[in-house]
């Protein structure tokens, strides 16, 4: 069946030249923006519940860019100075880009991975006498720690903002032909939001092999799976099956 509607599970894109704009443009297809979880903050004195000292840690890990505003939000809290020493572990380029919003880049100690965790942990072990601190959310992929107990740092987790299901009833009786998933949050809300919910003729898109077995464990028939090598991104993903299906170059 030919693809011509598709509901992203995040927050519309901000800038003009998304990927998913121009795919909407170059394949004719709609598509439709709705976070299907949102973040919210925990309460300093709720971190501090937590035994986190921030003047304790000389490296902080970041995963995404909620870690990061998130961190600097309880240093603010905190009325903890940031030092320029901290020694900053992000995930991916585009953590590394974002945390720009807060630092004056070429002043700081930053290391980047190439995508995923694993692709990070070599430039953590190379600096196995830090002390790092890992902003998180209370819905950690199990990856992470498992991941950083191997390398035998010196690390601890602190939750600085909770992932919690968004109110998904103004989609009851709408359809679309793809449903795109980044994590298994967005799994979970789908099935609180509708718990009756029947895959039927749907195509389902999911990123990373978490949100694979999250679907999987639900039944759901996965169509779309990125990162691949030919498909490093969702976008890239989602341009190959609708060329196929919908046979356009």
């Amino acid at each position: 069946m030919k693809v011509k509607t598709i509901l992203v599970s995040q927050p519309e894109p901000k800038v003009e030249n998304s990927p998913y704009f121009e795919l909407e443009e170059r394949l004719k297809v709609k598509i439709d923006f709705v976070p299907f979880i949102y973040v919210e903050g925990v309460e300093a004195k709720k971190v501090r519940h937590q035994k986190i000292d921030l003047s304790s840690y000389s490296a902080i890990i970041l995963t995404s860019r909620n870690a990061v505003d998130h961190f600097f939000r309880i240093a603010e809290e905190m009325r903890f100075k940031v030092p320029d020493s901290l020694k900053y572990f992000c995930q991916s380029e585009a953590v590394a880009f974002y945390l720009q919003k807060y630092v004056v880049y070429r002043k700081r100690k930053i290391y980047v991975g190439k995508r995923t965790f694993q692709e990070l942990s070599p430039l953590i072990k190379k600096y196995k006498g830090e002390k790092y601190l890992l902003p998180s959310s209370d819905k950690l992929k199990k990856e992470v720690p498992e991941t950083l107990d191997a390398l035998d740092v010196h690390w601890k987790q602190a939750v600085f903002y909770n992932t919690l299901v968004s109110d998904l009833s103004g989609l009851r009786d709408v359809f679309y032909d793809v449903l795109v998933f980044f994590s298994p949050s967005g799994i979970q809300s789908l099935f609180e939001n509708f718990p009756d919910f029947e895959q039927k003729e749907t195509r389902i898109a999911v990123f990373g092999n978490s949100t694979v077995k999250a679907a999987e464990d639900r039944n759901l028939v996965v169509n779309i799976k990125a990162p691949t090598p030919d498909t490093p991104s969702m976008t890239m993903a989602l341009k190959k099956y609708i060329r196929e299906v919908n046979g356009k170059k």
